[in-house]
């Protein structure tokens, strides 16, 4: 329900906001790209974003709309982030990292803030792992209530976070074809986002192809919203009974940007729908 369709937006506004340059870089599978994009146009910055080829034409196509030097490289986000880092450095404009930044985290923190506001606990909180951005923020957010937790999902086809925080250091990861592309991809290395995600997420979960399917028919069938692969990972997990409910249960759905043709795809493919979650 945010203006670019994904949570990112709330980590891209206050990293654009605090950037010492008005020129700003960044790498994107996509969302994030949309929230730098709509920063840098809110607040008059000048914005690069650099999306992999094989990025969602649905977050590509918008990207176009929003005025940014949208630039396409390589054939994977990791391909993507090296280069944007290369032209940071070679521009001197400013970095912004998808995850691995004070501000973004500190951004999508505030989705706790507003739960504050809305339930009371206890609570199990679970979003969805790329970078770990979006997980260390609420993690950090939890770190101040008693009565929350918050359980971390991946896709199975990209586990860079789980695999790093197992080793305790950055563990490079083989990323497979998924339909969550918004968290394909591995982590630079000395993410703080590592440290962060095993002081403060109590559990790491994955989630199959097929599981995040039968996500994506249900939040469209049962619950009426459209989530794209990505976003729909906390409810995947949630109907495979791979998350143990302390509380009241809340998904974090953190992106709509999916292409119709996709989601058609999955619709169509579906002939049963999964029992609602308790």
């Amino acid at each position: 329900m945010q203006p670019t369709g994904s949570c990112k937006v709330r980590g891209a506004l206050n990293a654009v906001a605090a950037a010492p340059e008005p020129r700003v870089v960044t790498a994107s599978a996509g969302n994030h790209g949309l929230g730098v994009a709509f920063a840098a146009k809110t607040l008059g910055r000048d914005a690069t974003v650099v999306v992999p080829s094989t990025a969602s034409a649905a977050k590509a196509d918008r990207l176009r709309r929003l005025n940014v030097d949208l630039v396409s490289a390589g054939e994977s986000f990791d391909e993507a982030e090296e280069h944007a880092l290369a032209l940071a450095e070679a521009s001197g404009r400013y970095y912004i990292s998808a995850y691995n930044d004070p501000y973004v985290i500190a951004g999508q923190g505030t989705i706790g803030h507003e739960l504050d506001e809305q339930l009371d606990g206890p609570l199990t909180v679970v979003c969805p792992v790329a970078g770990g951005g979006l997980a260390s923020g609420l993690g950090l957010w939890a770190a101040g209530r008693a009565d929350v937790r918050v359980v971390g999902v991946e896709t199975a086809a990209s586990t860079a976070v789980s695999a790093a925080v197992a080793a305790g250091r950055r563990v490079p990861v083989e990323v497979g074809p998924t339909l969550a592309d918004g968290l394909a991809g591995n982590i630079e290395p000395g993410s703080v986002t590592v440290g962060l995600v095993a002081r403060y997420v109590h559990h790491l979960v994955t989630v199959t192809e097929d599981e995040i399917r039968a996500a994506l028919r249900y939040l469209a069938a049962e619950r009426g919203y459209v989530a794209e692969g990505a976003g729909a990972v906390p409810v995947a997990a949630l109907l495979a009974g791979k998350v143990a409910a302390y509380g009241r249960v809340v998904a974090v759905l953190s992106g709509r940007n999916i292409t119709a043709a996709a989601l058609a795809s999955v619709l169509a493919a579906g002939e049963t729908e999964p029992a609602s979650p308790s």
